[in-house]
């Protein structure tokens, strides 16, 4: 559909109705199906000031204050996808509630965005770009629960798990490889040695 004939009443409602919670001025540009221009800057802020749509960070807004906060935490720095504690105490691995957002990218950072903080950690690019173990869901990119609990044993954030009841060890020990590091897999044998005569 090109852009001369999407009416003015329609530019708004192209993104209404689209999956996406987060927007960047490049997913924006898309749907209206025109390339990014000073023309449709000025029409996103024109958006901005009626309250149509919510400025999060320069070049990212939401439709909406229910926005998906793990959509956008893979939308401010990418690739990227969510991973470590929040993945875990989601999973019920571990009991423990941490506030922040935690996600797996190509740098270390720690960042505020309405209220919400975000912590980046930093794998190497080779392991964050193989997607064995991520899932695409609600546009958004996780770990799936053993990919997760190697990421956290790969830069060494935790170190007692609650409860490893849940993990599929087979498909754990079938990601670990994309790691390559004889350190992680001693720490993966013995985690999983441990979870066999635990209670």
């Amino acid at each position: 559909m090109n852009s001369l004939y999407i009416s003015k009443g329609n530019y708004l409602s192209a993104i209404l109705r689209s999956n996406k919670t987060v927007f960047t001025t490049e997913d924006i540009a898309l749907l209206w199906h025109e390339s990014l221009s000073p023309k449709t800057l000025v029409r996103i802020n024109y958006y901005v000031k009626q309250g149509e749509l919510i400025p999060l960070r320069r070049g990212i807004y939401a439709k909406d204050a229910n926005y998906n906060k793990l959509e956008l935490a893979t939308r401010i720095i990418t690739p990227a996808y969510v991973s470590f504690e929040t993945i875990l105490a989601r999973e019920g691995v571990i009991f423990q509630f941490y506030m922040p957002i935690f996600v797996a990218s190509y740098t270390t950072r720690q960042l505020l965005v309405d209220k919400q903080v975000y912590t980046y950690r930093k794998i190497k690019r080779k392991i964050l770009l193989t997607p064995l173990g991520v899932e695409h869901t609600n546009e958004t990119s996780s770990a799936v629960l053993e990919r997760a609990l190697l990421d956290t044993l790969y830069v060494g954030a935790l170190s007692y798990f609650d409860n490893l009841r849940s993990v599929n060890w087979e498909l754990l020990f079938s990601i670990l490889p994309i790691y390559t590091n004889r350190q992680l897999e001693k720490k993966a044998e013995k985690l999983y040695k441990d979870s066999q005569t635990s209670p």
